[in-house]
């Protein structure tokens, strides 16, 4: 099947001529999500994390001594933001810190709400072979998600900008030292997932049955290094629900890498819960009391898994955690998924409809019958119409609301601890980690 991707900032008809979508910070963010980055394997990389506002450890402290590989996978979205502050700090006009920090505000605020909307999309192109139909689908890459981490990942930033303008009042030098420190910053960050798969994998155990929810890098990380660097045997099961089909794209990476996997509806989760040994998941964002931000029926599993005396553990990168303390879901900041990123479409998979296509395909003609004549196009045009089946759809009437919230709030209650690139955690000492990062 033919592909081809775009990637861009989205350009629905509503939306085309809005002055944001044109904004350089927008085209620097959807450059940075895809870009090339150097990964380094390396287990013994550093836990502590390099303050942008400390100096900056040597390259060798990173590396290791270690091989540098390139890979050209999704950059998570807060170190893309923090690329996009450096790009902004680069090309930035201002002369004073005052100016700059006005110049970083602005940029985050556009990226937040770009961020809140969808995000940019991939244009996939799609050739049928069953109609020869050429099919554009349209993905928006941050659809279902909210932008907890982007918003922490650009105050972290503009912490540390502050600080750095307090210990050097000289702007220039103090520019050049961000510049420098911010770019440590992020060559960090990229690599948090390797630090987590490390502290992780241990706790997956041979023979062990582990369940998790939505799609997570950083898990996905954690679980294929448990099965293919450690040679660990262990069954998956993963959690399929709305509206992005999360568990049935990251069951099938889990499948290509030969972990015995089986994907069930989240709406069965207390089914089976009974059959599983340890729950993990990724997180949108962590908050001050230990509890997390992650999709929705995150909390019910957390719920189950309590009930039932299994164990619930969370990875999470560092730069994840953010000065929030909601008590409960009322409490997050609001979260839609309105728009064409976040409709739902209700099909009953038990009944079928079908629609009359017109395919054209070539066929050869009658054998050559002597003449003489071969010249010409021996092939010829014939149209014939067949039945394309799909799901039928119930439609609503308008009476008749939809909520469909992405993500929800975890308390730190129903969580057994947190993988993450400073180490291992407890709920209870996230406080002092953000106390820490934002000192």
């Amino acid at each position: 099947m033919d592909q081809q991707q775009h990637l861009g900032p989205r350009q629905s008809q509503d939306q085309q001529q809005r002055p944001q979508q044109q904004h350089p910070v927008i085209s620097d963010l959807c450059f940075h999500l895809y870009e090339s980055s150097n990964v380094v394997d390396d287990d013994d990389a550093p836990s502590q994390s390099p303050v942008i506002g400390a100096p900056p450890p040597s390259s060798s402290s990173y590396s290791g001594g270690k091989t540098k590989k390139k890979s050209s996978s999704y950059v998570p979205l807060p170190v893309a933001a923090i690329r996009v502050l450096l790009d902004v700090i680069r090309r930035s006009e201002a002369e004073t810190m005052m100016g700059l920090q006005a110049d970083l505000r602005d940029a985050s605020d556009v990226m937040i709400d770009f961020a809140s909307r969808g995000g940019p999309v991939v244009e996939t192109t799609i050739i049928d072979p069953n109609t020869n139909a050429t099919i554009t689908t349209t993905r928006y890459i941050l659809a279902g998600r909210y932008h907890i981490a982007l918003k922490s990942g650009c105050e972290l930033f503009l912490t540390h900008v502050t600080r750095a303008s307090l210990e050097t009042p000289d702007f220039q030098l103090c520019k050049a030292r961000v510049l420098e420190r911010g770019t440590a910053f992020a060559s960090y960050s990229i690599r948090a997932r390797h630090r987590i798969s490390a502290v992780g994998s241990p706790f997956v155990r041979d023979g062990c049955a582990v369940l998790t929810h939505g799609r997570s890098r950083v898990v996905e990380s954690l679980l294929l290094r448990a099965a293919l660097h450690e040679g660990k045997r262990f069954r998956l099961y993963v959690l399929e629900g709305r509206p992005d089909a999360g568990g049935a794209r990251t069951a099938r990476t889990y499948a290509d890498a030969g972990i015995p996997t089986t994907v069930v509806l989240d709406s069965a989760m207390g089914h089976v819960m009974e059959r599983i040994d340890m729950v993990l998941v990724g997180a949108e964002g962590v908050v001050e009391n230990g509890g997390t931000v992650n999709k929705v029926g995150t909390f019910a599993l957390g719920v189950v898994a309590r009930e039932m005396g299994v164990p619930m553990y969370v990875a999470a990168e560092s730069y994840k955690f953010t000065r929030l303390y909601p008590l409960n879901n009322a409490d997050l900041p609001q979260m839609t998924n309105d728009g064409p990123a976040g409709s739902l479409m209700f099909l009953d998979t038990l009944a079928w409809s079908a629609d009359a296509v017109n395919r054209r395909r070539r066929t050869a003609p009658p054998a050559d019958d002597g003449d003489g004549d071969d010249g010409g196009d021996r092939t010829a045009n014939t149209t014939e119409i067949v039945d394309s089946l799909r799901p039928y759809v119930v439609k609503l009437p308008p009476s008749v609301s939809i909520e469909n919230p992405p993500c929800d709030f975890t308390p730190a209650k129903y969580i057994t601890l947190l993988f993450t690139d400073l180490g291992v955690l407890t709920p209870s000492a996230v406080s002092d980690e953000l106390i820490r990062l934002y000192q």
